[in-house]
């Protein structure tokens, strides 16, 4: 039965009933292949068989590698599979065409230190419209984020929530034909595939770079983890460099972590190896709060004044750098309203839209 709002499809001349038992005579050689669906929505098993010229049974039968079809066939059938970004539907067999009450939310790392406040937003809004959250950990691999994808979308879920504008090409085009809406938090630089709340992190990067300049820093350095993983830190670095280079400046040196390097150790190593090149900086600009926070601890325990001899800049506005004996410079970012957001937006049905939130720039004492 159609859903209220699902798009209409128009019904296939001759094709076999779903869920009808059965073979299919000569895996359907002898039928001429209907013409093609047109379509507007989420990729089903009948699409599949109108691409193969083949009945949805034949089809049913390969992707559940069930029951004898020629070889031929199946790689025909395979092919209009892969071809149509398909992905097989988990639910069928008892819920039939209707959306099960979850929701997919793929996130980059459990231990990434904003996750916990975006996901408390989105499930604050979710439990109240009686829907259950699903959450896949892609630990910064686009190709994980996509078997994450693939493997939530068969089940069917209303929608789904992932970090950031970047996926893989594969995952992008299975996303643009499940039918379901799609929310990216956290970031709007870039093309989204259907609703987008976030803010800018070049701007963000630009901002940080202007405050320092403002307060007479020349002398800038970066201390910053792997941002060929975590691409929004390396927008951010692209924004700074940019309002430096307007200022006719750019950093005297720079000091970068590998992947899993973004933890409050890894700051305070990473400052400790810059002084040691670049001993006369005057301040730095560090990729997020936690390296940030390491490397006050290392100017804490050799004694160099913060900002006197050197000032410190972060980025997210976590409650640990508030309550420091010298809050952290920083930018604050709305991250529980971005999953409130993104969440009601998800379950609205509205048009697809981009929701700058913005950010907000710490002063702080450490600049």
């Amino acid at each position: 039965m159609r859903k209220p709002g699902d798009p209409k499809r128009p019904k296939p001349a001759a094709a076999p009933a779903k869920g009808r038992v059965g073979k299919a005579k000569a895996d359907d050689k002898k039928s001429a292949p209907p013409p093609a669906l047109p379509h507007t929505g989420e990729i089903t098993l009948t699409d599949v068989a109108h691409r193969a010229g083949v009945g949805e049974s034949t089809v049913s039968r390969v992707l559940r590698n069930q029951g004898s079809v020629s070889e031929k066939t199946r790689e025909k059938i395979l092919k209009a599979a892969s071809e149509l970004h398909y992905v097989p539907n988990r639910i069928a067999g008892t819920l039939a065409s209707a959306r099960s009450k979850l929701v997919g939310i793929i996130i980059p790392s459990v231990a990434n230190t904003v996750v916990p406040e975006v996901l408390a937003g989105a499930n604050q809004v979710l439990e109240q419209a009686g829907f259950q959250p699903v959450i896949g950990v892609s630990n910064y691999c686009p190709h994980r984020e996509e078997e994450l994808i693939q493997s939530i979308l068969s089940w069917r879920p209303t929608g789904l929530i992932l970090a950031g504008l970047e996926h893989t090409e594969r995952a992008r085009e299975m996303l643009k034909s499940s039918g379901v809406r799609v929310v990216e938090l956290l970031d709007i630089d870039g093309e989204g595939i259907d609703i987008v709340v976030g803010s800018s992190h070049r701007e963000a990067g630009a901002t940080s770079a202007r405050h320092l300049l403002s307060h007479g820093y020349r002398r800038i350095g970066y201390v910053g983890h792997d941002i060929t993983v975590d691409i929004r830190a390396g927008k951010r670095l692209e924004g700074f460099q940019e309002a430096m280079r307007e200022a006719g400046l750019d950093f005297v040196d720079r000091e970068f972590f590998p992947a899993g390097g973004s933890t409050v150790g890894g700051g305070r190593i990473g400052l400790a190896e810059l002084l040691k090149r670049q001993p006369k900086l005057d301040a730095i600009y560090f990729s997020n709060d936690d390296l940030a926070i390491g490397g006050y601890f290392h100017c804490l325990e050799n004694g160099i004044s913060i900002p006197d001899e050197l000032a410190l800049f972060g980025y997210n506005g976590l409650e640990v750098t508030r309550l420091a004996p010298q809050p952290l410079s920083t930018i604050r970012t709305p991250r529980v309203a971005m999953g409130k957001t993104g969440a009601t937006l998800l379950l609205a049905g509205g048009p697809s839209q981009v929701v700058d939130l913005g950010f907000e720039v710490v002063p702080g004492a450490t600049s």
